[in-house]
Protein backbone atom coordinates (compact mmCIF):
# COMPACT_ATOMS: atom_id res chain seq x y z
CA UNK A 1 0.00 0.00 0.00
CA UNK A 2 1.07 3.30 -1.00
CA UNK A 3 1.33 6.20 1.49
CA UNK A 4 -1.57 7.96 -0.53
CA UNK A 5 -4.96 6.95 -1.93
CA UNK A 6 -5.29 8.76 -5.13
CA UNK A 7 -9.71 8.90 -5.56
CA UNK A 8 -10.31 10.71 -9.25
CA UNK A 9 -13.72 12.47 -8.99
CA UNK A 10 -16.09 13.20 -11.94
CA UNK A 11 -13.98 16.48 -13.06
CA UNK A 12 -10.48 15.42 -14.98
CA UNK A 13 -7.40 16.62 -12.46
CA UNK A 14 -9.30 17.22 -9.72
CA UNK A 15 -8.70 14.77 -6.76
CA UNK A 16 -9.49 14.00 -3.51
CA UNK A 17 -6.30 12.65 -1.55
CA UNK A 18 -6.66 10.06 1.39
CA UNK A 19 -3.15 9.64 3.53
CA UNK A 20 -1.95 6.55 5.38
CA UNK A 21 -2.27 7.19 9.04
CA UNK A 22 0.06 5.34 11.57
CA UNK A 23 -1.42 5.77 14.87
CA UNK A 24 -1.05 4.34 18.40
CA UNK A 25 -2.10 4.99 21.77
CA UNK A 26 0.49 7.91 21.69
CA UNK A 27 -1.24 9.75 18.77
CA UNK A 28 -0.47 9.78 14.89
CA UNK A 29 1.94 10.19 12.11
CA UNK A 30 1.13 10.60 8.34
CA UNK A 31 3.00 12.48 5.59
CA UNK A 32 0.78 15.07 3.74
CA UNK A 33 2.81 15.33 0.85
CA UNK A 34 5.70 13.63 -1.19
CA UNK A 35 6.23 14.86 -4.55
CA UNK A 36 7.45 11.30 -6.15
CA UNK A 37 3.91 10.03 -4.37
CA UNK A 38 1.71 12.78 -5.45
CA UNK A 39 3.53 12.44 -9.40
CA UNK A 40 2.73 8.41 -9.31
CA UNK A 41 -1.07 9.50 -8.03
CA UNK A 42 -1.77 11.92 -10.84
CA UNK A 43 -0.77 15.00 -9.35
CA UNK A 44 2.24 16.41 -10.58
CA UNK A 45 2.57 19.28 -8.61
CA UNK A 46 5.30 21.70 -7.25
CA UNK A 47 3.92 24.01 -4.81
CA UNK A 48 6.22 27.09 -3.60
CA UNK A 49 3.78 28.63 -1.15
CA UNK A 50 1.78 27.47 1.80
CA UNK A 51 -1.14 29.38 3.52
CA UNK A 52 -3.08 28.52 7.09
CA UNK A 53 -6.36 30.65 7.83
CA UNK A 54 -8.55 30.19 10.70
CA UNK A 55 -12.21 30.71 10.38
CA UNK A 56 -15.64 30.34 12.62
CA UNK A 57 -18.39 28.66 12.12
CA UNK A 58 -20.83 30.01 8.49
CA UNK A 59 -17.14 31.72 7.40
CA UNK A 60 -17.85 30.98 3.58
CA UNK A 61 -14.69 32.10 1.79
CA UNK A 62 -14.70 31.92 -2.09
CA UNK A 63 -15.23 31.74 -4.87
CA UNK A 64 -11.94 32.36 -5.67
CA UNK A 65 -9.45 32.38 -8.70
CA UNK A 66 -6.58 34.37 -10.51
CA UNK A 67 -7.36 35.50 -14.33
CA UNK A 68 -3.19 35.24 -14.77
CA UNK A 69 -0.67 33.20 -12.69
CA UNK A 70 -3.82 30.61 -11.91
CA UNK A 71 -2.54 27.79 -8.58
CA UNK A 72 -3.48 24.52 -7.87
CA UNK A 73 -4.20 24.27 -4.35
CA UNK A 74 -3.41 21.42 -2.05
CA UNK A 75 -6.08 21.91 0.81
CA UNK A 76 -6.57 20.27 4.25
CA UNK A 77 -8.34 20.66 7.71
CA UNK A 78 -6.40 20.83 10.86
CA UNK A 79 -8.68 21.49 13.42
CA UNK A 80 -12.08 21.74 12.05
CA UNK A 81 -14.69 20.64 9.03
CA UNK A 82 -15.24 22.45 6.24
CA UNK A 83 -17.10 21.96 2.99
CA UNK A 84 -14.70 22.48 -0.07
CA UNK A 85 -15.47 23.08 -3.74
CA UNK A 86 -13.79 23.41 -6.94
CA UNK A 87 -14.75 25.14 -10.19
CA UNK A 88 -14.13 24.11 -13.10
CA UNK A 89 -13.34 27.29 -15.30
CA UNK A 90 -11.57 25.72 -17.91
CA UNK A 91 -12.90 26.73 -20.96
CA UNK A 92 -11.76 24.14 -23.24
CA UNK A 93 -12.70 20.73 -20.50
CA UNK A 94 -15.83 18.77 -20.67
CA UNK A 95 -16.64 19.73 -17.22
CA UNK A 96 -16.36 23.54 -17.62
CA UNK A 97 -18.99 25.72 -15.47
CA UNK A 98 -19.28 22.00 -13.28
CA UNK A 99 -18.22 21.78 -9.35
CA UNK A 100 -17.15 18.94 -7.15
CA UNK A 101 -17.67 19.10 -3.13
CA UNK A 102 -15.81 17.10 -0.39
CA UNK A 103 -15.65 17.25 3.61
CA UNK A 104 -12.57 17.96 4.89
CA UNK A 105 -11.87 17.60 8.72
CA UNK A 106 -9.22 16.77 11.63
CA UNK A 107 -10.61 13.96 11.95
CA UNK A 108 -11.02 12.25 8.14
CA UNK A 109 -7.53 13.56 7.32
CA UNK A 110 -9.02 14.31 3.28
CA UNK A 111 -7.35 16.51 1.05
CA UNK A 112 -8.30 17.57 -1.74
CA UNK A 113 -6.40 18.81 -5.18
CA UNK A 114 -7.46 21.28 -7.12
CA UNK A 115 -5.37 21.96 -10.39
CA UNK A 116 -5.00 25.57 -12.00
CA UNK A 117 -7.92 26.82 -14.19
CA UNK A 118 -10.08 26.10 -11.22
CA UNK A 119 -12.35 28.29 -8.92
CA UNK A 120 -12.24 27.49 -4.93
CA UNK A 121 -13.85 28.05 -1.62
CA UNK A 122 -15.58 26.53 1.14
CA UNK A 123 -17.79 26.77 4.56
CA UNK A 124 -16.51 26.29 7.92
CA UNK A 125 -19.20 23.84 9.24
CA UNK A 126 -17.49 23.34 12.70
CA UNK A 127 -17.58 25.83 15.64
CA UNK A 128 -14.61 26.98 14.00
CA UNK A 129 -11.69 25.31 11.86
CA UNK A 130 -8.32 25.76 10.47
CA UNK A 131 -7.29 25.45 6.69
CA UNK A 132 -3.90 25.24 5.36
CA UNK A 133 -3.10 24.80 1.94
CA UNK A 134 -0.42 24.61 -0.37
CA UNK A 135 0.05 26.80 -3.85
CA UNK A 136 1.32 25.90 -7.30
CA UNK A 137 2.12 29.78 -7.61
CA UNK A 138 2.35 32.72 -5.70
CA UNK A 139 -0.72 34.81 -5.09
CA UNK A 140 -1.16 37.67 -6.98
CA UNK A 141 -3.53 40.44 -5.98
CA UNK A 142 -3.51 42.25 -9.15
CA UNK A 143 -5.37 39.18 -10.81
CA UNK A 144 -7.47 38.01 -8.08
CA UNK A 145 -11.26 37.21 -9.11
CA UNK A 146 -14.08 35.72 -8.02
CA UNK A 147 -17.67 34.03 -8.77
CA UNK A 148 -20.63 34.51 -6.80
CA UNK A 149 -20.86 31.42 -4.09
CA UNK A 150 -24.13 30.94 -4.52
CA UNK A 151 -24.37 31.39 -8.80
CA UNK A 152 -27.89 29.48 -9.62
CA UNK A 153 -26.20 28.55 -12.79
CA UNK A 154 -23.24 26.57 -11.17
CA UNK A 155 -25.52 25.52 -8.69
CA UNK A 156 -22.98 24.46 -5.70
CA UNK A 157 -25.28 22.31 -2.89
CA UNK A 158 -23.29 23.79 -0.03
CA UNK A 159 -24.69 21.57 2.76
CA UNK A 160 -25.72 24.41 4.87
CA UNK A 161 -27.95 23.99 7.76
CA UNK A 162 -31.25 26.04 8.28
CA UNK A 163 -29.75 27.91 11.72
CA UNK A 164 -26.15 28.71 10.09
CA UNK A 165 -25.54 32.38 9.27
CA UNK A 166 -23.19 32.68 6.02
CA UNK A 167 -20.58 35.42 6.74
CA UNK A 168 -18.85 36.60 3.76
CA UNK A 169 -15.76 39.53 3.24
CA UNK A 170 -16.94 42.30 1.60
CA UNK A 171 -15.22 41.10 -1.87
CA UNK A 172 -16.76 37.98 -1.60
CA UNK A 173 -20.30 39.96 -1.36
CA UNK A 174 -19.38 41.64 -4.73
CA UNK A 175 -18.34 38.45 -7.29
CA UNK A 176 -19.33 38.42 -10.82
CA UNK A 177 -21.69 35.58 -11.58
CA UNK A 178 -20.86 32.97 -13.83
CA UNK A 179 -22.56 34.23 -16.71
CA UNK A 180 -20.16 37.43 -16.19
CA UNK A 181 -17.25 35.46 -16.23
CA UNK A 182 -18.15 33.91 -19.31
CA UNK A 183 -18.82 36.50 -21.46
CA UNK A 184 -15.71 38.47 -20.46
CA UNK A 185 -12.95 36.28 -19.74
CA UNK A 186 -10.80 34.36 -22.11
CA UNK A 187 -9.07 32.21 -18.92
Amino acid sequence: MGKFNFIKTPIKDVYVIEPTVFGDNRGYFMETYQYEEFCAGGVDAVFVQDNQSKSKRGVLRGLHFQTENSQGKLVRVVSGEVFDVAVDLRRNSETFGKWYGVVLSAENKKQFYIPEGFAHGFVVLSGEAEFVYKCTRYYDPTHEAGLMWNDPDIGIEWPIPDDMEILLSEKDKVHQSFKEFKEKNTF
